[in-house]
């Protein structure tokens, strides 16, 4: 724990946790299961589906990855690997799309540094493997995971669209309609983490946030590892905190905190810029074009760099963030305002949150997330054959 003049801790994970990502050469340990234990694993896999809140098509899909998987067969390696792009750079490191020469699939690849001993490496890698019984519509796809050079790699479902923050930069404000959706999608995801594994996410933010040019959004990232995580909290950099009150004063936490992370990522995604400190008049006023759809709190002040202890004292002490309202739906605002409770007790829970008002309507409505993903990214869809 990391101790500032404001008497606040930084927890485990607390920080805009991107790991610094480097290329790595050598094969040392694969936590890939032998070709015998996949296909096993894949068979029980196949008959579990049925027992999840999947639609048919989502349902094909798992099984259209777990037979992809399987031509994988057993231990992954560095030098399995061909290296086709970066698809994003973190704090000094990058996530990789690579082609599986054998097989021919293409991944993303995610590269992990950490300065630990090689017997916290090994218990990583191990942890990891809890990884391929993740199988879900809504959970970013698992190959395996091994490590060389000390450097742990993660082999992972390849999104074509790529992450929320990116596609965010791109549109500058994602509409309502697709983040109920998204909301939905990530709601589906944390609450099959919980029931089906009892793993909560801990780092919901929209760079952990993937979709894809099929319109499929599944969420990444999430804290299935306790070492990794105490391991990342050790090297740990940003700016930004998407993390809850509870977590960033050091005290006992739950999913909760992700549903503060998730409300924080949504009025950030809704309105096109963090925010923490809130937005005044003017600002929203150029980014909606009309001054009167503000409430802010504060109308005086303009958003402002902060610094990281700044930020965080403010995200204790000061009001939660809100909606502008006069722009989105009274449902949306309901919603978003029911997961930034700063008290975890009194903050919505998975369950009430699913069946939420402002989630059901959007359950109904056939919104064409594929679409507006290919046109803001610029991508072609998917052959429909």
């Amino acid at each position: 724990m990391s101790k500032n003049k404001l008497n606040l801790t930084l927890p485990p994970g607390s920080i805009d946790q991107t790991p610094n990502l480097t290329p790595t050469s050598g094969y040392q340990e694969s936590c890939a299961p032998p070709p015998n234990v996949v296909k096993n694993d894949i068979d029980h896999l196949t008959a579990r589906l049925e027992e999840l809140d999947m639609d048919d098509t989502q349902r094909r899909r798992i099984e259209v990855f777990l037979c992809q998987k399987e031509k994988i067969g057993g231990d992954l390696s560095d030098d399995d690997f061909e290296k086709l792009g970066e698809l994003g750079s973190g704090n000094g490191g990058v996530v990789t799309k690579v082609r599986h020469k054998s097989s021919g699939l293409i991944m993303a690849r995610k590269l992990i540094h950490l300065e630990v001993k090689p017997a916290i490496k090994k218990q990583i890698i191990r942890e990891l493997k809890v990884l391929h019984e993740c199988n879900f519509a809504h959970i970013v796809g698992f190959y395996g995971a091994f490590y060389s050079d000390g450097e742990i790699s993660i082999c992972m479902e390849y999104m074509d669209a790529g992450s929320l923050d990116l596609i965010l930069k791109k549109a500058g404000r994602i509409p309502e309609n697709i983040l109920g959706k998204i909301t939905s999608a990530v709601l589906k995801g944390l609450s099959y983490l919980r029931d089906k594994h009892a793993i909560m996410h801990r780092d919901v933010k929209p760079s952990n946030i993937l979709v894809n040019s099929s319109g499929e959004i599944k969420i990444c990232d999430f804290g299935v590892s306790g070492q990794l995580i105490d391991s990342m909290a050790n090297s740990f950099v940003g700016t930004r905190s998407y993390m809850s009150p509870e977590r960033l004063q050091g005290t006992h936490y739950s999913v909760q905190s992700d549903i503060w992370s998730l409300g924080l990522s949504l009025v950030e995604m809704a309105i096109g810029m963090y925010p923490i400190p809130p937005p005044d008049a003017k600002t929203l006023a150029a980014i909606f074009g009309s001054s009167k759809d503000s409430d802010s709190p504060d109308g005086s002040r303009t958003p402002r760099p902060m610094a990281i202890f700044e930020l965080l004292d403010y995200i204790v002490n000061e009001p939660p963030p809100k909606l502008p309202s006069g722009i989105f739906s009274d449902d949306f605002k309901d919603f978003v305002d029911r997961c930034l409770r700063k008290n975890p007790d009194e903050r919505a829970d998975l369950k009430t949150l699913i069946n939420h008002k402002w989630i059901k309507n959007w359950e109904t409505e056939d919104v064409n997330v594929a679409e507006w993903i290919c046109e803001t990214m610029e991508i072609k869809p998917p052959n429909r054959t």
